[in-house]
């Protein structure tokens, strides 16, 4: 069942890091200050690399946080899309 208005993993993650200062959990990550701030902070996603990267530092199970992701930029793309779209039909094809 898909969750009504996922939280985007950055928020998810900043209540898993708070005790710990931004600049200590990158350094722990191997990633730059920034780039931590940018996922904390809902303005970047979370990629497969950081990915594993929380799992091993934070011994979450691969493939959690990309996840969390998934489920967040998915309900958005179905939230805001205005697009038109046509069924493709295709026959068989001969080999």
């Amino acid at each position: 069942m898909a969750m009504h208005n996922p939280p985007h993993p950055g928020t998810i993650l900043r209540d898993w890091l708070a005790q710990v200062s931004v600049t200590e959990a990158a350094a722990c990550l191997g990633v730059t200050r920034v780039a931590l701030s940018r996922i904390l902070n809902g303005a970047a996603g979370i990629s497969a690399e950081m990915d594993v990267r929380l799992s091993k530092a934070l011994g979450t199970t691969p493939g959690f946080w990309l996840g969390l992701h998934s489920d967040y930029a998915l309900w958005q793309a179905r939230r805001g899309f205005k697009g038109r779209v046509r069924p493709i039909v295709s026959g068989i094809r001969a080999a």
